[in-house]
This record gives structure tokens, sequence and C-alpha cells, in this order.
């Protein structure tokens, strides 16, 4: 059993979830490492359920393309988290994530946006 691959949710106002490495973590590792971050307000379900205020956090290997942590802090992140479980289990790389289509209107585009964000490539920001 791989520990990183076991999420953190933290059942609160608003809602915390993690998995894998912190940033800082990862750098206190030698990694070079790639940041995303997309937040609450830049989605439209988030603003059309009025619960706009968040943010989600992914950290790649730069080399090798490694989804190594995500960080969520909002609105139902305990159950988005899982999404980035089952991309750590698969050893998914951030190509992978980046042509996965995410349906819209949903939460979980956030998180694609953070991966995109990661390689310079968001879409809505």
């Amino acid at each position: 059993m791989n520990k990183l691959n076991i999420p953190g949710c933290t059942y609160s106002l608003p809602q915390v979830a993690s998995i894998g490495l912190t940033e800082e973590k990862a750098k206190a590792e030698g990694r070079d490492i790639k940041v995303g971050r997309f937040p609450y307000i830049g989605n439209g379900k988030a603003i059309a359920l009025g619960d706009s205020e968040g943010l989600i956090k992914t950290i790649f290997d730069a080399k090798t393309g490694e989804l190594l942590g995500a960080h969520m802090i909002g609105a139902e992140v305990t159950e988005l988290i899982q999404g980035f479980g089952i991309a750590k289990t698969l050893e998914t790389t951030e190509a992978d994530l980046m042509h996965t289509i995410f349906p819209h209107p949903t939460l979980s585009e956030m998180m694609h946006e953070s991966v995109l964000n990661a390689f310079g490539r968001t879409l809505h920001l």
C-alpha cells in the first residue's frame, strides 16, 4: 500500500482535501516541479452555487509528468479528491489528465484547469 495514494479529508467549512506530496515536501526531496492552481471564482458552477471561494492546487514532476500531489479547499472537495486518488493510483501523467474531457458545467472542471495551469495552458482564467 502506498500511503501517498490515500486521500485526506477534513469535513469543515470550507472543506479541505489532499493527496500525495505537498509542494514543500516535493522541493525538499529535490524534485523539479510544476505547480498549477485554479480558483473557485473562475468556475461557473461554483458561482451558480453561491460557493465561489476556494482553490485547487496540483503538483507535478516537471521531468516525468507524474502527479505528485493535489490540495483542495472549497465546496465539495472531499467528493472531488477521489479523481486525483484514481489518477495517482493509475500513475496518470499530466498529458493523460490534460487530454481527459471533464463534464461541463461541473466543479470537477477546476481540477482539469489546475492541471492545465501547471503547464501554462489554462482555459478559463
